[in-house]
């Protein structure tokens, strides 16, 4: 098991030996392992003795997902199931994002309704998330049952490459099967693709005790795969902008302003470069041929022009993010 990263300040938080659970399970046209998936769900937490709740989000299911996941609440007692229905898909950050405002469990429990993971794992996420005080503990598929080449090989090249440019030392980022704290889910804002970096988002928000947990795998036995091989381009775009907003987000002039300062710099001192050529150039008698002729010129000015849009850009960001510091909404690990 790998070590969780380091972290400033002492855990100020206890979890109880049985704590609540809200289980979120995000969906698109996943009629056929509902019932199953539920059924599971409850032994596990029946026989753990977990008080919990399950939330369904149904993304715009064009099946009969919605009519089940009604069945499923009408079948069981008041307060156990949840679902919340879209009007159309609007992806999966979306679907997460909506059930982590409304869950109300100690921890936190996120997996995919398609039964390729295991809600017999739940007890073992749960048991090393209160056990070893973490923030987040993250399911490693390290066998799976995918396509070698659409699945698994993109896979660990798009984990590696987030492992690097996050620092967030994880070997399965898009694992669906996670256990948070109740307080990760109400700092962290999931919106676009980002639900396959949900840590990271958790690690800059302060929450830095992030491990993770071998959990089983197996082919999907309904339905097919709502994610397609262009899954993997939005990640790695989502991953760069992440990696930018997390490290100059609060301090655009630190990027923009100094791009730009060297960007103008350059620029200035061709011209001056340019300037003295010619002057030197007239000094021996040399005369006939324009600055502006000369392909430096026109580079210099484009320089120097880039440059001062750069800087106004950060100085703009500075601005923005001094007027909106007063709503940010911060983490705070203790107070007295």
């Amino acid at each position: 098991m790998e070590k969780p990263l380091p972290y400033i300040s002492t855990p100020s938080f206890h979890l109880p030996e049985n704590p609540s659970l809200s289980i979120v399970i995000p969906l698109l046209n996943e009629e056929a392992s509902l019932e199953q998936l539920f059924s599971r769900i409850k032994d596990v937490c029946y026989t753990h003795g977990f008080p919990f709740e399950v939330w369904f989000i149904d993304d715009g299911s064009t099946d009969s997902s919605w009519q089940i996941i009604q069945f499923i609440k009408e079948q069981n007692q008041a307060g156990t199931v949840h679902a919340i229905k879209f009007a159309k898909n609007y992806g999966k950050s979306q679907a997460l994002h909506a059930a982590f405002s409304k869950v109300k469990g100690d921890i936190i429990i996120t997996m995919d309704a398609d039964l390729q993971d295991f809600p017999e794992e739940i007890p073992g996420l749960v048991e090393q998330l209160r056990s070893e005080k973490l923030d987040i503990v993250s399911g490693w598929k390290r066998k799976r049952y995918d396509d070698v080449l659409t699945k698994n090989l993109p896979s660990k090249l798009f984990n590696a490459a987030a492992r690097k440019v996050s620092g967030v030392d994880l070997h399965d980022f898009n694992c669906g099967l996670k256990a948070y704290r109740k307080k990760v889910v109400q700092n962290i804002d999931v919106y676009g693709d980002m639900h396959r970096y949900i840590p990271v988002l958790a690690a800059n928000a302060g929450f830095r005790r992030i491990s993770e947990k071998e959990v089983k795998h197996q082919a999907r036995p309904y339905g097919t795969s709502k994610f397609g091989t262009e899954r993997f381009v939005r990640g790695f775009l989502d991953l760069i902008t992440l990696w930018f907003v997390s490290r100059f987000g609060a301090r655009p002039m630190h990027f923009f302003g100094a791009v730009g300062t060297l960007m103008f710099l350059m620029g200035f001192l061709s011209a001056i470069w340019l300037g003295i050529a010619k002057l030197i150039d007239v000094s021996k008698g040399i005369y006939g041929h324009l600055i502006t002729n000369n392909p430096w010129f026109f580079i210099a000015l484009t320089l120097m022009i880039l440059g001062t849009l750069l800087f106004i850009a950060g100085f703009l960001g500075e601005l923005v993010i001094r007027n909106n510091r007063e709503h940010k909404n911060y983490h705070i690990e203790e107070e007295f």
